[in-house]
């Protein structure tokens, strides 16, 4: 039914004379032909099509702003399976948009090519949420999906869990300086230097350092980030090591998370009309339950954890705007329903895309009754997808292996070997359903 679906489609692009543009037929990848143009809201699109294509396309975000020169581009190629996709210059943080343009690109694709034997989306970051989305909402259109690091608590939840770390790192350390945990102002590159300039300054001092452990075990950072020039750094085993690690992801590395949580947090404030975010009826003590490295850093310190969180417990909350919540809702909760198989492949040291959300969308899908249709796998590694090509092509040659036979390959670390570990996430603090409303 999905082949007949994208087919019609397909055909009604061909009778309206869609055409396979030429301009990017010079930068393409030999022994491919290129397909590119621009969807309905004026989205670029560009595909890469092997001379001896074997009938799979990998469709994701962000493809036609850089996926000619990316590796796994060539690898895929080689393998006889076309790549190609959208990118996020016109959608951005609308994500439903974005889900949908995934599957309009694919029948560009098909217009031009003919119909796919399997179709799959997949893409990172903000592509692996996407990927994820269409998994969710065209699963007409789409055979599998396979997410690399995508932040999969959902839109809700996922900013739900960023404002816990921002609003803990305000409270606790910078309650009297001009830092903005929402209503983030146009200036976002001075605001992103203000913060991180004052984290700096934080993580010189014994509190400082503990206070950053603090807000980093209630956000469920990692404790491994990367340093400045992007390089891993080794992976911490000793309590200082492991703060170390959270200021690296909080605030160091070549994409800190207190950037992206400026950044993006502006963006999609501007879209949704309003703040989408909150902390009402929140229990921070509960949050972090017993954190054993954050109690030694406040012995170290010489600070009483109690009475911290007990000035969290009673700093004043801040609520979401309804219509904000509602926006962002709708591009994506993840309720757990799918019809197509979905491999998730994360970072256990991910600061952007937190390894916690994985088990909140596996919770989901279990629970829909959808658990045979989902593997979800990790990658031992610091730093926001940071994947090699070799770790993402043993993923969607996966992903196709269960297409072919109808039944799921292991996916144990052991066999799909590289960095690939056994890991169990932490259960993610911030989920939210559908029917969920603010404050509960």
């Amino acid at each position: 039914m999905r082949r007949l679906a994208r087919a019609l489609v397909a055909a009604l692009l061909l009778t309206a004379g869609t055409a396979v543009p030429a301009s990017a037929a010079d930068q393409c990848l030999a022994g491919a032909s290129c397909l590119d143009g621009r969807l309905a809201d004026g989205t670029p699109y560009l595909f890469v099509k092997p001379d001896h294509w074997q009938g799979t396309v990998i469709v994701g975000l962000d493809f036609a702003s850089g996926g000619l020169t990316d590796p796994l581009t060539a690898r895929l190629v080689d393998r006889g399976i076309a790549v190609g996709g959208t990118t996020r210059t016109v959608t951005g943080w609308n994500i439903a948009r974005a889900i949908d343009n995934q599957a309009e690109a694919l029948s560009r694709f098909e217009a031009a090519s003919g119909p796919a034997k399997w179709a799959i989306a997949s893409g990172e970051s903000m592509g692996g949420f996407v990927s994820a989305g269409a998994a969710q909402v065209h699963p007409e259109v789409f055979d599998a999906a396979v997410p690399f690091c995508g932040g999969l608590g959902g839109a809700v939840g996922q900013w739900n869990q960023k404002l816990d770390t921002v609003f803990t790192l305000k409270t606790l350390l910078f309650p009297d300086r001009d830092l903005p945990v929402t209503g983030i102002p146009a200036d976002v590159p001075g605001t992103q230097q203000a913060w991180i300039s004052a984290l700096a300054g934080a993580q010189a001092t014994p509190e400082g350092r503990a206070r950053i452990a603090l807000a980093g075990a209630i956000g469920q950072l990692p404790e491994w980030g990367l340093a400045a020039d992007g390089s891993e750094t080794p992976l911490p085993r000793t309590v200082t090591e492991r703060q170390e690690g959270t200021y690296l992801a909080l605030a160091g590395g070549p994409l800190p998370y207190i950037g992206q949580a400026m950044s993006s947090r502006r963006q999609i404030e501007q879209l949704a009309g309003g703040n989408p975010s909150w902390n009402t009826g929140v229990d921070y003590a509960r949050q972090l339950g017993d954190d054993p490295a954050v109690r030694e850093l406040y012995r170290r310190a010489g600070l009483d954890l109690g009475a911290d969180l007990a000035r969290l417990a009673a700093a004043p909350r801040i609520a979401a705007d309804p219509s904000a919540v509602a926006y962002l809702s709708r591009g994506i909760v993840f309720d757990g329903e799918l019809d197509i198989p979905v491999l998730t492949v994360n970072a256990t040291g991910d600061q952007i895309s937190t390894v916690a959300q994985q088990q909140s969308y596996g919770a989901v899908v279990r629970s829909a009754g959808n658990g045979p249709l989902l593997r979800q796998t990790y990658v031992q590694t610091a730093g926001h997808c940071t994947f090699t090509a070799d770790e993402q092509v043993t993923a969607i040659e996966v992903m196709l292996d269960r297409l072919r036979t109808g039944h799921w390959p292991s996916t144990s670390p052991r066999v799909m070997g590289g960095r690939y570990v056994p890991f169990t996430p932490p259960v993610f603090n911030r989920p939210f359903t559908a029917t969920a409303s603010p404050g509960r």
